[in-house]
């Protein structure tokens, strides 16, 4: 039995567990290796296939501080990647330029493993500004097995690298869980725009929020507002705009935060009427599950991909929220549906190289 290091964002994303679940499922006859906080063990406990590696143990978090004094970060982590077969890179939103993206270049940099197989699945390129940020990474991307992008624009940036390809975003090839009868109610993916990087829209999106959940309570649809990461700020942000919704409308609302209840969170989404989607991977649940969708695009990486998929629905960018009328978003219900089952198929094409290593 293969052995495969996975190295993803490990901090109780349900966009990144689920990359992590689609993964290990699609190859039940090896083995991966995840190093991540304990309660991931919670998290994966139905994925048989996977063992974690505790990186938050007190032994584990005074090695690496010792590690990283000395130059060598994360070395208990690169000391389990070698004695694996080939490792897997897999997540969105990997590659942003920050202000210290040439320390995290440097972290992607020391995730090969010696002469074995490298892979890079799921992800796209930006946003970014420097240059020199984008040569690097081509660099790097040189020595990779396989890197497949999800979306186009990020493919174009390298497609002259004879290892690049491009397939639909993973998550479209979920597996979806028995049919669930719909119930009366709505769901609101809420994001913290200033923890993503985008100041003074806190306010108005919140305020924004507010009115398209009261416009859908007068209309007799209730009303849930979905965490996908809490700590991105997503439980805050969702604090933030009940506190401002009048108390009369109070019983007509419920919150569901993601953290270690993957199914249940799915079950939510698969049960409701409608999905607005601020969060990247709950416009494309919200599709999975046939569900009409109302995206509001904090990023590229949300236009990108819907402009790949030809979504003919109504959507917004962030940028423009302060437009934005609740009865557009309400009259979407009966407009912002998308057949996927074509991007379901080609989502599959991210493991055409890997199956060749772990499908013989």
């Amino acid at each position: 039995m293969k052995k495969v290091m996975i190295y993803a964002y490990t901090n109780f994303n349900l966009g990144d567990d689920l990359f992590i679940k689609v993964l290990c499922e699609r190859y039940p006859h090896t083995k991966f290796i995840l190093h991540a906080p304990r309660e991931y063990k919670v998290n994966l406990n139905e994925i048989e296939n996977i063992t974690i590696i505790p990186d938050d143990t007190l032994i584990v978090r005074g090695i690496n501080f010792l590690s990283r004094k000395l130059k060598f970060e994360f070395l208990t982590r690169n000391l389990i990647a070698k004695n694996c077969d080939m490792a897997v890179l897999i997540g969105g939103s990997l590659f942003i330029e920050l202000d210290n993206w040439q320390h995290a270049y440097e972290l992607k940099k020391n995730m090969l493993i010696k002469n074995k197989p490298f892979f890079l699945l799921g992800a796209n390129f930006g946003p970014y500004k420097d240059r020199n940020f984008q040569l690097k990474y081509k660099e790097l991307f040189k020595e990779y097995t396989d890197i497949c992008f999800r979306e186009q624009y990020s493919y174009d940036l390298f497609e002259n690298l004879n290892n690049i390809r491009m397939a639909d975003d993973i998550i479209f090839q979920l597996e979806k869980s028995v049919e669930e009868e719909v119930e009366n109610y709505i769901v609101i993916s809420v994001i913290k725009p200033s923890e993503k990087n985008i100041p003074n829209f806190d306010e108005i999106y919140y305020q924004k929020l507010r009115d398209i959940a009261i416009y859908f309570i007068e209309r007799e649809l209730n009303v849930t507002f979905m965490s996908f990461c809490e700590s991105e700020g997503d439980k805050e942000a969702i604090e933030n705009v009940i506190k401002i919704i009048p108390e009369k409308y109070s019983n007509k609302i419920k919150k569901h935060l993601y953290k270690l209840n993957m199914e249940e969170t799915l079950g939510v989404i698969a049960k409701s009427k409608f999905v607005i989607a601020t969060r990247f991977h709950a416009m494309i649940v919200g599709w999975v599950y046939n569900k009409p969708v109302f995206p509001i695009a904090y990023s590229k990486k949300m236009t990108n991909v819907i402009n790949d998929v030809g979504f003919e629905g109504s959507y917004i960018e962030l940028a423009n929220l302060h437009n934005l009328e609740p009865e557009i978003v309400y009259n979407s219900l009966d407009t912002n549906s998308i057949d996927v089952s074509k991007q379901a198929i080609n989502a599959k094409n991210h493991f055409k190289k890997l199956d060749e290593y772990l499908l013989k």
